[in-house]
């Protein structure tokens, strides 16, 4: 017997599975070629999406590092010269740093641009002299846990906590960062004197992130968002430069003496 006749004596042994043993759908089935199965990916994204949204800017003031974070930290006064804030206040306080002085803690703010006008809580945390920050939402802070034991101690677990709300904003972190920026002043020349001082500046940065929970107020704000961080600093500047009176400190009395209120001094 050939290898032909052996392979078809195998083969007639093996079942047999004919259309006609089928069902009419399972020979429907069998008998329409089964396209490939295609994976699509959508080209156009949703546009009313949220999405964190990120802003930041910087200033170079001629100021004290010192003086400009008291006027951060006051944030009761917000209301006063940021943009788009019609109300401000401190709800809550920190407990006492290693220096004895408490820092805000909590505080309320009433923001509004045309029609439109939200209230929301933000959690502070100041670490003196450098930093002020604010959260809010889900946010958590991502501070140094030595960096802001005064506020954490401070805080009270059974009081109802607003500044988690996320109905307005599900993400907040608003963060000025001061730091020293020391003046030196340029080589002699014939235009400019040699002996010109050393002048005491300070560089301030602004850093915001921010997500709306109405997905119609984040593609509302993605119009004015570039914008905001410039103002919000600029409105800053002219804040500082109100309150210190002047671009220096070493003018009058009435200039002095806020200056040195603000050092932490008794004016004369």
């Amino acid at each position: 017997m050939n290898t032909l006749h052996q392979s078809s004596h195998i083969f007639a042994l093996l079942p047999r599975r004919t259309t006609a043993s089928l069902g009419p759908r399972a020979l429907a089935f069998h008998l329409r070629p089964q396209p490939q199965q295609q994976q699509f990916r959508p080209f156009i994204t949703n546009p009313f999406t949220p999405s964190v949204q990120s802003l930041s800017a910087t200033r170079t003031l001629p100021y004290p590092a010192k003086a400009i974070y008291s006027i951060i930290a006051d944030v009761s006064q917000y209301s006063n010269f940021l943009p788009y804030c019609q109300d401000s206040s401190i709800t809550r306080y920190s407990s006492p740093d290693a220096d004895g002085k408490k820092w805000p803690s909590e505080a309320k703010l009433v923001v509004g641009w045309n029609n439109i006008s939200e209230t929301f809580y933000s959690r502070i945390y100041c670490v003196p002299g450098s930093i002020v920050e604010a959260v809010g939402g889900a946010t958590k802070t991502t501070l140094k846990e030595e960096e802001i034991a005064h506020h954490e101690s401070g805080r009270n677990t059974e009081v109802e906590d607003k500044t988690t709300d996320e109905s307005i904003l599900t993400h907040l972190m608003t963060r000025w960062t001061v730091k020293p920026f020391p003046y030196k002043p340029p080589p002699p020349s014939n235009n400019v004197p040699s002996d010109l001082p050393a002048r005491e500046q300070t560089e301030v940065s602004l850093a915001i992130e921010f997500q709306f929970a109405n997905p119609i107020y984040g593609s509302m704000s993605k119009a004015a968002a570039p914008k905001v961080a410039g103002m919000m600093i600029e409105a800053f500047e002219q804040r500082v430069k109100s309150v210190l009176d002047g671009p220096g400190y070493g003018g009058n009395d009435k200039k002095a003496g806020r200056m040195e209120g603000l050092l932490g001094k008794e004016s004369p």
